[in-house]
């Protein structure tokens, strides 16, 4: 099923992430007994920063995983080709 989030599609059914932008810019519809403004703008920016800083740590914890894996190919490589089975018999 295609769903889409502010104008993006995504076809994977997990939606697009929310970016920080998003969240300092996101406008409310007003209400009658609505809330304080300045309140609403102080917590999108404190939502804002924290989704900068988990964005940031994603990116590392990512590029570290990207690192580890490839360390464990380059060892499995070397691994194999050191361990070679015999030829007169099973592996």
């Amino acid at each position: 099923m295609t769903q889409y989030r502010s104008g993006r599609i995504y076809l994977n059914g997990l939606p697009a992430r929310m970016t920080p932008h998003e969240v300092r810019t996101h406008a409310f519809d007003p209400r009658r007994r609505g809330v304080d403004p300045d309140q609403v703008r102080e917590f999108q920016a404190r939502v804002a920063d924290e989704l900068t800083e988990l964005h940031r740590q994603v990116r590392l914890l990512a590029q570290e995983n990207d690192r580890l894996k490839r360390a464990l190919r380059d060892w499995q490589t070397m691994h194999a080709r050191e361990c070679r089975p015999p030829n007169d018999g099973p592996w």
